[in-house]
């Protein structure tokens, strides 16, 4: 493997190593970190083999998980430039999705699809030999009720500028939770004072980490019950509010954007309310197509379809292809929504 390695991170130093002994690709990086120029790649390299070389920018990642798999998914998708996903481990149902969705990667296990002139590499179901710290966002702003406040000014972007109760009211949360997870936007670059008043800025990249956040840390811990039923062919009719209810997920993204036919509902709400079981004939099953979950901010409270962040988290969580084309055209929504508002 190039010298030039001997000072970059692990992960990426392991899976090149990988890539030269198992494929004979002799990688060099090029740059890490801003200075590998281009959008927000964490390095730039070349593979080299024999007299072809090419060359890509790195999105690096570890402890990559299903439920976090189609945010990753959705920001390669997006970025222009030739783009290698570098992980510690990349698992065989991951790595058919990555496939699918034609998203180039490397593992350090020698997992690969690299798709690009001279070279297709395909290979899955290798085993990890070697185990790496899993990302883990610092500061308190990715906790759960971080991630709630984040929702709300997601959503409602001048409340970044009004006093924090207002924005704790419509976050769900105490006022010092506020008071902590403010500065910490400001830190990471998504709030900052302009002409005299806060403002909420990249809010794509907000919704990234957003999803991310979410997806790993609170939504777990909302599933309030999953059920079975016969047919979901109600949700056509189903007005969610009669039960106390938000609708979320596939159903939401379906009555927004008339693209996917749901296989799955998803409702909010602060409990199971019995009279929706019964309508609906549904029966407690773990893997059911049915799941509510605990509503947890305080906005909107009369809408029937969730904020457009949670619907476009909902439908990556699922890792199905029909749901990331759903999900894209959540994301152009929310933030053509954004840009109006503003």
């Amino acid at each position: 493997m190039d010298k030039h390695l001997d000072n970059e991170p692990d992960l990426l130093r392991a899976a090149l190593e990988v890539a030269e002994a198992r494929f004979g690709l002799r990688g060099r990086v090029l740059a890490t970190g801003h200075a590998a120029g281009r959008g927000e790649s964490d390095a730039r390299i070349r593979l080299a083999r024999g007299k072809e070389a090419v060359e890509f920018d790195v999105e690096t990642k570890t402890g990559l998980r299903p439920a976090t798999l189609g945010p990753l998914v959705q920001h390669l998708k997006r970025v222009r430039t030739p783009t290698l996903l570098v992980a510690d481990y990349v698992t065989p149902p991951m790595a058919d999705t990555l496939r699918e969705q034609e998203i180039q990667f490397l593992d350090t296990a020698g997992n690969a699809f690299l798709n690009r002139e001279p070279w297709y590499i395909w290979v899955k179901g290798e085993r990890p030999t070697r185990r790496f710290p899993a990302e883990v966002p610092r500061g308190r702003a990715f906790a759960p009720t971080g991630l709630m406040v984040m929702l709300a000014v997601l959503c409602k972007p001048d409340l970044v500028g009004r006093p924090y109760r207002e924005l704790a009211a419509a976050a769900g949360v105490a006022h010092g939770t506020v008071g902590w997870v403010m500065p910490e936007l400001a830190h990471f670059g998504f709030v900052a004072e302009v002409a005299g008043k806060r403002r909420l800025l990249r809010p794509a990249e907000l919704l990234k980490r957003w999803t991310e956040g979410y997806l790993r840390t609170l939504r777990p811990r909302l599933l309030l019950g999953r059920f079975q039923a016969d047919t979901i062919g109600w949700w056509h009719r189903l007005r969610p509010r009669t039960y106390g209810l938000t609708m979320g997920g596939e159903t939401a993204a379906a009555r927004l954007t008339k693209i996917l036919k749901p296989a799955t509902v998803t409702m909010y709400g602060a409990k199971a309310d019995p009279k929706f079981i019964v309508d609906h004939r549904l029966r407690t099953d773990p893997r059911g197509n049915v799941e509510v979950l605990r509503r947890f901010w305080a906005f909107d409270a009369d809408a029937e379809l969730a904020p457009l962040p949670v619907i476009y988290a909902d439908l990556l969580q699922t890792g199905d292809a029909r749901c990331f084309e759903a999900a894209q055209a959540i994301h152009e929504k929310f933030l053509a929504g954004f840009v109006q508002a503003r």
